[in-house]
């Protein structure tokens, strides 16, 4: 039973995935059509990596910048109830959260607690956010997702990945100075 799990969650990265090539191919719209097919698959009670993934992708696919906020704000939940998983004290961000329990992402959530991947996620997270809350004109909310998404910076690697995110912070930071 263990396995078919697995292979089933192996399965729904590789849908995931697909559609993500897709988006960066130029299909934006057939990359979110299978985000929306996913969506509805995974449900509220779905793996919560994988909502906070599927979300996280699906608000680039987005036409409107409300709705791309609106796609943004669920792959923060969905990364939260992560967090929640993990415990009190335990956040990426070492923060005191709501703890205990399995959280919105169920028991599996706890498969992931605490990994460079999750962690990983936040800083981008906030800083799409930030993005959509200049889009929207709402500079306080954006300049407070700006610091959040440096502070979570802090655990990234000195990789590709990381200093890509902490060069967008960098711009978006540089563009909001600019305003």
């Amino acid at each position: 039973m263990v396995e078919q799990q697995e292979a089933s969650d192996d399965a729904v990265m590789t849908r995931i995935g697909q559609a993500i090539m897709l988006l960066h191919g130029g299909d934006r719209e057939e990359a979110r059509n299978r985000f929306g097919t996913l969506w509805s698959e995974l449900g509220a009670d779905g793996d919560a990596l994988h909502r906070c993934t599927l979300a996280h992708y699906m608000a680039d696919t987005q036409d409107d910048p409300g709705d791309e906020l609106a796609w943004d704000l669920r792959a923060l939940t969905a990364a939260e109830g992560l967090r929640t998983a993990e415990g009190p004290g335990d956040e990426p961000d070492g923060g005191d959260g709501p703890g205990g329990g399995e959280g919105r992402g169920g028991a599996r959530a706890t498969e992931h607690r605490d990994t460079p991947a999750v962690r990983a996620f936040y800083p981008s997270l906030h800083l799409n956010l930030a993005a959509d809350y200049l889009k929207l004109e709402r500079p306080d909310s954006a300049r407070i997702h700006l610091q959040r998404a440096r502070a979570a910076a802090e655990s990234l690697a000195d990789d590709g990945y990381g200093g890509g995110v902490r060069a967008a912070i960098d711009r978006l930071e540089l563009r909001m100075r600019e305003q």
